[in-house]
């Protein structure tokens, strides 16, 4: 068949605009490469013995889909070996700090749902802790319970989405994502049956929660409770020793522990380099000293152990689950004294963090006495841990870098925010 191609058939034609300069190896170069958009070709600065040749400046993103959303990477390529790498965020800003400080404090809650747009009600848990603690108010020990299992329901929701994700970065394209996605449809469900929404739920309020819990509901939760571990198995066994996913994870993207501290990586990523800092256990917020369960931790800082971290993590909030459903006492679900309407706590300012499913989850406060915040400042887990992206990538290949990304687990709501 190749007999009967002309030459025009099998070689395609130059871009408009590009200039031949040269023909070698049967590949055109193009006279002004540095003036096409995407890439640019810059000198090295130095060349290997042997060899002569060029770096690739080109820009993944931020339309890509391997990107995870409006996100970007400008990486500087030998061949395919990342050399440099300059993460580039901002094109989902949504000015969320300024809108929560011309707003009224309640007002800011159904706005801390769209951060990270798959934990709305871990957002809404760590705001309301923040403002609790400027206006020194006592959440009711029944709606303690009630935030810990949405906040574990919304870990394993999480944990399983971002499994289905990176293996679906790897090549895997779909059926293990629609697995985790079958799981989160569960999950889902019981949040709308809660609070109104799937995802943007709204649910926490200062003092306690919104509503009860429907007729039905601990029932609902106990039965994919105690139907979880069996997906969970299935899941573990599908991929965690799967020849193609040990060989695109295992030594890819080290992270040292020394490095995620001083870069204040938080999350599954920390306990990944072997760092034992769950703030869960560190500052006992809500009721999670009520609760036995271990802190899994990693041996090697790759994206293998974070992936694992994950699954471990799911295995021990399934025991904080059930041993709240357990627990779980009658009585009101929101402190008598709170006011929702002209809400004004007193001058001060607070800082409130929770372990959410990502990392270390913060709101910084300042009240001025009126009914808005004078300051308000997130500390978004996503954004932090994406700063430290360069150092796990540099000497891998692009096929790599995109499996990296992956297994930080970012929200580009969080992170621009």
């Amino acid at each position: 068949m190749s007999e009967q191609l002309q030459e025009p058939d099998l070689v395609p034609p130059h871009p408009p605009g590009w200039t031949e300069e040269k023909v070698a190896d049967g590949f055109s170069v193009p006279a002004t490469p540095s003036e096409q958009p995407g890439f640019q070709i810059s000198q090295r600065a130095e060349v290997r013995p042997g060899l002569e040749g060029e770096y690739l400046e080109v820009a993944i993103g931020p339309h890509h889909p391997s990107t995870h959303g409006v996100f970007r990477m400008d990486a500087v390529l030998d061949g395919e070996r990342v050399m440099k790498l300059k993460p580039v965020f901002g094109y989902l800003h949504r000015n969320h700090e300024k809108i929560a400080e011309m707003t009224t404090y309640l007002g800011s809650m159904p706005y801390t749902d769209r951060l990270d747009y798959f934990c709305s009600l871990t957002n809404n848990w760590a705001y309301a802790l923040t403002v609790e603690k400027l206006a020194g108010l006592q959440v009711p020990e029944r709606a303690e319970y009630i935030r810990v299992i949405t906040a574990e329901l919304t870990r394993l929701l999480n944990h399983v989405c971002l499994i289905g994700f990176l293996t679906h970065d790897m090549g895997a394209l779909g059926t293990p994502l629609m697995y985790a996605f079958r799981e989160r449809e569960k999950i889902l469900d019981l949040f709308e049956s809660l609070t109104g929404a799937r995802m943007m739920c709204n649910y926490m309020r200062f003092g306690g929660c919104r509503v009860e819990l429907p007729s039905g509901w601990l029932e609902a939760v106990r039965l994919l409770v105690d139907g979880f571990p069996r997906f969970l198995d299935e899941f573990d066994n599908l991929l965690s020793t799967n020849e193609i996913i040990l060989a695109r994870t295992q030594g890819v993207g080290i992270l040292s522990a020394a490095k995620a501290i001083n870069s204040s990586v938080t999350g599954p990523m920390l306990r990944a380099s072997g760092v034992n800092y769950d703030i869960r256990k560190v500052d006992h917020y809500g009721i999670y000293d009520r609760f036995s369960f271990r802190v899994p931790l990693g041996d090697h800082g790759d994206v293998y152990d974070r992936y694992m971290i994950r699954v471990l993590e799911m295995r021990e909030s399934l025991e904080i689950l059930k041993q709240a459903l357990r627990d779980i006492p009658g009585g009101p679900i929101i402190d008598p004294k709170a006011k929702l309407r002209n809400f004004k706590p007193k001058v001060g300012e607070a800082y409130g963090r929770i372990e959410s499913p990502k990392g270390e989850l913060g709101f910084y406060i300042i009240s001025d006495g009126s009914a808005n915040p004078y300051r308000y400042r997130v500390r978004p887990p996503s954004m932090i841990n994406l700063t430290i992206l360069e150092d796990m990538c540099l000497g891998h290949t692009v096929a790599d870098t995109v499996v990296i990304l992956g297994a930080v687990d970012i929200v580009m709501g969080e992170v621009d925010r």
